[in-house]
């Protein structure tokens, strides 16, 4: 075959720019430090490494955004915990200091204050947020736990659901000394025999609000619903009475009947009524209505089925459902963060409180009377035998009451020391789980952790080339180059006159 010069020089430039071309692509990879710069240069590589930057980019959102985020949340939500435990477990020891029989004055008026003071903060811990978002209201982070301020107008239907288990005795206290103010008053005395203070034990249920109407905005009776060991459901009206009303009657309430208390927020039942509900262990649905809120009161969307219909042009209806805000964290691998205050903070709580306070001031207001009439004793206008026989009948009856108020309010400790240690058992299981999940989320965060290198090493593997391998590649194919052009010139040098 004979070969040309022309088929020499065209073999002699596609050599040429063979190595040239290798030459440009290891010039690229030194400044990229990549193994290719367009997928067509390898698909396979191409294709393992869109794999890996999204896998990669996907465990970026985990270790760099979610795990942080979710952190935080459980950070604050133990923090928030760990102090309603503190403030429950100093209401749980101002009971157990109460509850003993050897309180003085100072005693009592140091209770008092105490439970003032904690009741403000009871509930502003579920109020804690994260970044403007409440940790404790569910899908609802935009909204506080409790009223920021006071509300008179804002209206909720709200139905409750209790239980037989609910239903309490409870001591209600009549005829009351109401100290005289002058000669007259002390003159008309105190009738040992019908006007003595009394006591009496009913059954009630508590609601978590007072202040209350019924369903229909007024202070109209209200139904109770509830299943009775047949299954099937059945009713219950409760009459409406008003407090000074039940007062003035004795706090008397028969057998059969059942009355509704607004102002106290109470369902008193008749020992047969009582009777009946426990025998059937009745869960009871009640529903009522309130118009007007105090700042510090839980908001009802956050714990029950209700209907807010403050404004009657934009009525809003809320259901109570469990609400959990998960973050992805791994894999398919997510943590609920959030702790519900429904599931913590019992709706009972800052009503407790109330009424030990209540309880503690009847107390106080008691001793005061007693007090109030031995300075009167000693005051010379009633010196007289007449004024101070009817001022002994007065203290015969104020001390009656001071001794009913000191039983009541030990009885009432008693109890309550028992219900503020549920309370406690309740929230320090809640934050045992935020704690629990605080250790799996580290544990998961570690793996994730090893994840992100171990996928950022198979990335650098498939995609970077290491600089001397790449200078060591391009010396070679540069010298070839060279080598080429050396050779090509030689070769082109060379004519058909050469050989004539």
């Amino acid at each position: 075959m004979r070969v040309t010069n022309s088929m020499i020089n065209k073999t002699s430039m596609k050599n040429m720019n063979t190595n040239k071309i290798s030459v440009d692509a290891l010039n690229t990879q030194m400044t990229t430090q990549k193994k290719i710069n367009r997928p067509s240069e390898d698909p396979v590589i191409a294709i393992r490494a869109l794999r890996l930057r999204s896998q990669l980019g996907e465990i970026n959102q985990y270790y760099e955004k979610n795990i942080p985020d979710a952190e935080s949340w459980l950070d604050l939500t133990s923090t928030a915990l760990e102090n309603m435990k503190t403030i429950v477990s100093e209401v749980y020891k101002q009971c157990v200091n109460g509850a003993t029989d050897t309180l003085n004055e100072e005693d009592r008026d140091a209770i008092l204050q105490n439970l003032q003071a904690l009741r403000v903060q009871i509930y502003k811990e579920g109020n804690a947020d994260n970044a403007g978002r409440t940790i404790f209201t569910g899908f609802k982070t935009s909204s506080q736990l409790t009223f920021e301020r006071d509300e008179p107008d804002t209206s909720y239907e709200i139905t409750e659901k209790m239980s037989f288990e609910d239903i309490q005795e409870k001591r209600y206290y009549s005829n009351q000394v109401t100290l005289p103010t002058d000669e007259a008053g002390v003159m008309q005395g105190v009738d040992l025999e019908t006007e003595m203070p009394d006591e009496v034990v009913n059954f009630r249920m508590r609601l978590s609000y007072a202040g209350l109407t019924g369903t229909d905005g007024n202070t109209s009776d209200i139904t109770l619903k509830y299943k009775g060991t047949n299954g099937q459901e059945n009713t219950i009206t409760a009459t409406t009475r008003s407090y000074d009303q039940w007062m003035e009657s004795g706090f008397e309430v028969g057998e059969d009947e059942t009355l509704f208390i607004p102002e106290t927020g109470e369902i008193v039942f008749g020992k047969n009524v009582s009777e009946s509900l426990k025998g059937a262990k009745a869960d009871i649905s009640v529903e009522y209505s309130k118009t007007g809120f105090n700042e510090g009161e839980i908001r009802p969307e956050h714990y029950f089925d209700c209907t807010n219909y403050t404004d009657k042009n934009n009525v809003i209806e809320y259901k109570k459902e469990n609400q959990e805000i998960a973050y992805t964290v791994s894999f398919n691998q997510t943590i609920v963060v959030n702790t519900q205050a429904s599931d913590v903070f019992d709706a009972s709580i800052g009503r407790d409180i109330d009424e030990l306070t209540d309880t503690v001031k009847a107390a106080i207001a008691a001793h005061d009377k007693v007090k109030k009439l031995e300075e009167m004793k000693e005051q010379e206008q009633y010196a007289s035998p007449e004024m101070q026989a009817k001022l002994d009948e007065w203290l015969e009856a104020a001390r009656k009451e001071a001794t009913y108020m000191d039983d009541n309010m030990q009885k009432h400790y008693g109890k309550a020391v028992g219900d503020f240690q549920e309370y406690l058992d309740t929230i320090s299981l809640a934050a045992t789980d935020v704690g629990s999940k605080g250790d799996r989320l580290k544990l998961t965060k570690s793996r994730v952790s090893n994840q992100q290198m171990a996928f950022e090493k198979l990335k650098s593997t498939n995609e970077d080339r290491e600089l001397s391998d790449i200078i060591i590649d391009f010396t070679a194919a540069y010298t070839a180059y060279q080598a080429s052009l050396m050779a090509s010139s030689k070769a082109n040098q060379q004519t058909l006159l050469n050989y004539l």
